[in-house]
């Protein structure tokens, strides 16, 4: 099993920056990693995911440019920065594991493990 646990939410105004961490552990293997998120009301939609090994990343067309995410494997742990915040980017935000280390898939049933997520409030 893979525990993972989100930090890094809060409220933001529009324009402004966070950073969300996702550390992991128990069976810390070289997981593809990703973060969705959820606003009220929507389904759950794919933001990021990097490989096992930081070489390959990909991102939803609503926050390319603007978000970045990143591992330090030393720590198990992925952040997601997120800069040019805009009110429609509030949501909780979840992280995810996939047990196959080389993709990057975008689609949610490809991850076997999950956080509670944390909230993010961007206002306007």
């Amino acid at each position: 099993q893979v525990q993972l646990a989100e930090s890094g939410g809060g409220l933001m105004q529009a324009g402004g920056s966070l950073r969300l961490s996702c550390a992991a552990s128990g069976r810390t293997g070289m997981y593809t990693k990703a973060w969705f998120r959820q606003a009220p009301g929507k389904e759950r939609e794919f933001v990021a995911a990097i490989n096992w090994n930081g070489a390959s990343t990909d991102y939803a067309r609503s926050v390319k440019g603007r978000f970045t995410i990143s591992r330090d494997n030393a720590k198990n742990t992925v952040y997601l920065q997120m800069n040019s915040l805009k009110p429609e980017d509030t949501a909780v935000y979840y992280c995810a594991a996939d047990v196959v280390a080389w993709r990057t898939s975008s689609t949610s049933g490809d991850y076997a493990y999950w956080g509670q997520g944390t909230q993010v409030t961007v206002s306007s």
